[in-house]
């Protein structure tokens, strides 16, 4: 070994060296939370927008979590983070079907004692990033503290265990001079909720599908952010596919069936297409289709006007879907005051493309050879069920989740709806922050079965986050009052009330 080689490994191991690398920090919390409600369940604006760890009527829980961020400064840099969570919730009774009796029964529920909520491991290269293991997903395309939530991924479900790559946010593409961006991403993972599943379906109508396999991807661009007005345009898409499905009719197994999971399966779902032995396209795929046009004002505040299109199985991508869609407008202050957020939000599920959807190749000999794409029903898929997890809407929590359907159904039952949304935000000092919101919502079951008459809802809260650090730095409560009325979710008030101590630990 050369004598400049051991010289650098000395210097290297220094402590001069040491003292030079710089420091970690890591951020953890930890949070009590007690939410109590009159209902079969928690309100659904205290349910919604938590990444899934809360729905039930009575729930006690303790949370930790320690996260190491990325460094976005630095060319290379690596992230972690591990959130635990103890759970104590009432039970929920959903009906089953017990065929060997040919009766019905109920199978008692309750969320896990104790679980995971977050573990992963993270690094980045310039402004590329890689993330392995279970994260919370966000609302990448609507304002999460306000909006009713994303149309392809939201922050309403727990997060799905596997592998995601893509930009961190938007970067210059080259040769436009700043004027045009791009930010995209691409993941793949394993539900791991088939317990739920079991436990909740009722074995009399529909499917039940486990062992399933989640893809999400999105593409978007965007014009310079520099300047008062940006355009920005582009697609998301959710996927389910592999796994293993069970049909069902009046209690009996009907069909079964085994999906590939193979290299082959996972390279089709990037690009969904015809003729490989699903009967229409590799697995289930849906999204949105996203524009939003921002305008920033001489104070630094924002205007927005947005709009996500959504489609399924590719009826949507031809907009032959009407007026369906998220319809906002939005404003945000990046400065603390009496109002910092606020959202104003239209939502149609209405058309979902028709009723009917009619290929003639499934049908030899049908003198019938029009083609038509409807029937989209929207967030269900006759082969994979439906795009939740543990229940609970991957997307907008807007449309009622499977976890509420005491029926023992594993679908979306009402997302043949519409109904406006609106929240506001903001604070008052240094010390509390405000929200309150309000939606109010028509259902009329499901585009291909639709109800014989319209159900009714109106959900609203309001929400004081009491930052004390006066008492003790990183202290704080939060409280939450909200309601449920009318006829699709049923009348019920509850409260929740967190108590959260929060700091930060440098080493080197």
């Amino acid at each position: 070994m050369s004598k400049k080689l051991i010289s650098a490994l000395l210097v290297a191991m220094s402590p001069v060296a040491a003292s030079a690398a710089k420091p970690i920090e890591i951020e953890y919390s930890a949070t009590a939370l007690g939410a109590a409600s009159t209902g079969d369940f928690a309100p659904s604006m205290i349910a919604s927008w938590r990444n899934g760890i809360l729905s039930r009527k009575n729930t006690a829980m303790v949370d930790i979590c320690a996260i190491k961020k990325l460094d976005t400064g630095s060319r290379f840099s690596w992230a972690a983070g591990v959130e635990l969570a103890a759970d104590y919730s009432s039970a929920t009774d959903y009906e089953r079907y017990d065929a060997g009796s040919n009766t019905w029964g109920y199978s008692r529920q309750r969320p896990a004692a104790a679980f995971i909520q977050q573990l992963y491991g993270e690094v980045k290269y310039r402004q590329v990033y890689l993330t392995v293991g279970q994260k919370n997903p966000e609302s990448y395309f609507v304002n999460g503290l306000v909006s009713s939530g994303d149309l392809a991924r939201s922050n309403n479900a727990r997060g799905i265990p596997g592998v995601e790559a893509g930009f961190l946010g938007f970067q210059n593409i080259p040769f436009t001079n700043g004027w045009v961006q791009i930010d995209g991403a691409i993941s793949y993972g394993r539900f791991t909720d088939d317990g739920y599943r079991l436990k909740q379906y009722n074995y009399y109508n529909d499917l039940l599908a486990t062992d399933l396999l989640y893809t999400y991807k999105r593409c978007h661009f965007r014009t310079n952010p520099e300047k008062p007005f940006s355009a920005t345009i582009g697609i998301q898409s959710g996927g389910l596919f592999g796994g293993y499905t069970k049909w069902y009719e009046r209690g009996k197994l009907k069909r079964e069936e085994k999906h590939g999971a193979g290299l082959r399966d996972f390279f089709d779902m990037f690009l969904p297409m015809e003729g490989n032995g699903d009967a229409y396209y590799k697995g289930s795929s849906l999204g949105s289709i996203d524009l939003k046009f921002r305008y920033r004002l001489h104070s630094g505040a924002e205007i927005s006007a947005y709009v996500q299109n959504p489609w399924d199985d590719g009826s949507g991508l031809g907009k032959l879907n009407g007026w369906d869609g998220l319809w906002g407008i939005a404003y945000h202050s990046p400065e603390r005051g009496i109002i910092t957020d606020a959202a104003i939000e239209w939502l149609d599920f209405t058309n979902e493309s028709g009723p009917i959807p009619w290929e003639p190749g499934d049908y030899p000999g049908t003198s019938l050879t029009q083609w038509t794409s409807g029937g989209d029903n929207y967030y269900n898929n006759d082969m994979y069920g439906a795009y939740a997890n543990y229940g609970m809407a991957i997307a907008t929590p807007f449309l009622v989740s499977p976890v509420y359907n005491l029926d023992g159904t594993p679908m979306f039952a009402h997302n043949m709806t519409r109904g406006v949304h609106a929240a506001i935000a903001g604070a008052i000092g240094n010390d509390v922050d405000w929200r309150l919101m309000y939606s109010y919502q028509q259902a009329w079951g499901m585009g291909r079965s639709p109800s014989a008459h319209c159900f009714i809802n109106n959900s609203a809260m309001a929400e004081a986050t009491w930052r004390a650090d006066r008492l003790l730095k990183g202290l704080s409560l939060k409280a939450q009052a909200a309601f449920d009325t009318g006829s699709l979710r049923g009348d019920t008030f509850g409260m929740s009330l967190s108590v959260r101590y929060s700091g930060s630990i440098t080493t080197k």
